[in-house]
C-alpha cells in the first residue's frame, strides 16, 4: 500500500507542472493566439524560481519570481505578434530557443547549488489518515494551485461574459472588433496569464519536483503540454485528465527503468513524447471533433483598423 501510494504521489507530482501550462496555454489559444514557446517560458520559471529562492532562502519568494519571469517573458511574445504583428509560429519558436538559451546563461552559478524546497501541506488528523491523507491532504501547494486553478478556468471561460467574450474572439476577432470589443487589449492579459502560468509550472519544477538548477530540466515539457490542450479539444477537465494520463506514463517508465524491465532505457526514457505523438495522430483522425472545438481564428494575426 506504501508503495502504491507513494507512486500515485509521484504521479500526481509529475502531472502538475503539465497541468497547470496547458491551462494557461489553453486560455491563450481560446483567445485566438498560439504561442509555442510555453518550453522557453517554463525554463525561464525554473531558473528565476531556483534563482531567487537561492538568493533570497525563501521558496515562496521564488514562486513568486517564476511566475513574474513567465510574464515578463510572454509579454515579448505579446508585444512581437499583437502589436507589430509578426509571425505567432515563428516568434513562439523563437522564444523557446531564446529562453532555453539565456536560462543557461542565467543559470551557470547555480548548477551543483542545494536548492530551497516548497514545504508540503501539514494538516494534523488528516494527513496522518491512511492512504487518502497524503494523497489528498500532504501535498506541496503549487498542486492545489493546480487544481483550483482548473476549476477557476472552467468557470471563467463558460460561466462569465468576460469569459463568452474571450472565447468569441478566438472564433472571429474580425466580428468581436466589429462589437466594440478591444481584441488586443484581451488577447494581451490572456498571453500573459499563460505566460505566467508556464513560469509557475517552470517554478514547481526547480522548486518542488527537482528542487535544484539543471539546464534544460523542463525537457520537452513544454511541447507536451501544448499536446495536451490538442488533446483536450480546448475542454479544461480534459487537460486535467490528460494531465495525469501523461504524468502517469511519464513516472511509470521511470518505474519500469527502477524495476529492472528487460527494455532499452532509452526506449522507456522516450514513452513520454512517444505518447504524445500517438495521441496527436489519433486526433488528427476525427476532424470533425477537431474542427468543432478548434478556435477559428487561432493563430491568425490581427491589426485593427487605424
Amino acid at each position: 500500500m506504501d508503495i502504491t501510494v507513494n507512486i500515485l504521489l509521484t504521479i500526481a507530482t509529475a502531472a502538475t507542472p503539465l497541468l497547470i501550462a496547458a491551462i494557461g496555454e489553453l486560455v491563450v489559444e481560446r483567445s485566438g493566439v498560439l504561442n509555442l514557446g510555453v518550453e522557453g517560458m517554463m525554463i525561464m520559471g525554473a531558473v528565476g524560481g531556483f534563482g531567487a529562492s537561492y538568493l533570497t532562502g525563501s521558496p515562496w519568494i521564488g514562486l513568486l519570481a517564476a511566475i513574474a519571469m513567465g510574464a515578463v517573458f510572454s509579454l515579448l511574445f505579446a508585444v512581437m505578434t499583437l502589436s507589430l504583428a509578426t509571425n505567432q509560429v515563428a516568434t513562439g519558436l523563437s522564444l523557446t530557443l531564446l529562453g532555453l538559451g539565456l536560462s543557461g546563461m542565467m543559470g551557470t552559478r547555480f548548477v551543483g547549488q542545494p536548492g530551497e524546497r516548497l514545504p508540503n501541506l501539514d494538516i494534523p488528523g488528516l494527513t496522518s489518515i491512511p492512504v487518502i491523507g497524503r494523497l489528498l491532504f500532504g501535498q506541496d501547494p503549487i498542486f492545489y494551485i493546480s487544481i483550483a486553478l482548473t476549476a477557476a478556468v472552467m468557470w471563467f471561460l463558460f460561466k462569465t461574459r468576460t469569459g463568452l467574450t474571450l472565447r468569441s474572439i478566438g472564433d472571429s476577432h474580425t466580428s468581436a472588433h466589429a462589437l466594440g470589443i478591444h481584441v488586443i487589449r484581451y488577447r494581451y492579459l490572456a498571453v500573459i496569464f499563460g505566460g505566467a502560468c508556464a513560469g509557475l509550472a517552470g517554478g514547481h519544477l526547480s522548486l518542488v519536483y527537482t528542487p535544484q538548477w539543471v539546464e534544460n530540466m523542463s525537457a520537452g515539457r513544454g511541447w507536451i503540454a501544448l499536446a495536451l490542450v490538442v488533446f483536450a479539444s480546448w475542454r479544461p477537465w480534459r487537460v486535467l485528465a490528460g494531465a495525469y494520463i501523461f504524468g502517469a506514463v511519464w513516472i511509470g517508465q521511470l518505474h519500469a527503468q527502477a524495476f529492472g524491465i528487460p527494455v532499452p532505457s532509452q526506449f522507456l526514457s522516450s514513452l513520454p513524447y512517444l505518447a504524445t505523438v500517438v495521441v496527436l495522430v489519433l486526433i488528427s483522425r476525427n476532424k470533425r471533433l477537431t474542427m468543432m472545438n478548434t478556435p477559428a481564428s487561432l493563430g491568425q494575426p490581427f491589426v485593427p483598423d487605424r
